[in-house]
């Protein structure tokens, strides 16, 4: 996931893949939280909400960070509230 996500980001060198991979764990963290347990982590949606919350909170000055918080807090709601996902089956 770590290459998939340095990829969005535009990043083609290893000097922040620590950094990447804290964010990655925490997207993963708060989707959990979220109520979101039911996943793989090569599932198409859920990479692309560990993506946005990436691009969210990474670099310090990020034009598009709220715009990303919100994208992957909307795709966040709805995981959470689809069945395939969380333990409501």
């Amino acid at each position: 996931m770590l290459q998939k996500v340095k990829k969005a980001l535009r990043i083609s060198n290893n000097a922040f893949d620590d950094e990447i991979q804290d964010l990655i764990d925490g997207a993963l963290a708060d989707l959990f939280l979220s109520g979101v347990i039911n996943f793989t982590n090569d599932d198409p949606l859920i990479l692309r909400a560990v993506i946005t919350y990436c691009k969210s909170h990474f670099g310090l000055e990020n034009a598009d960070s709220e715009k990303y918080g919100r994208s992957y807090d909307s795709l966040k709601n709805h995981l959470s509230l689809a069945g395939d996902y969380s333990d409501d089956v």
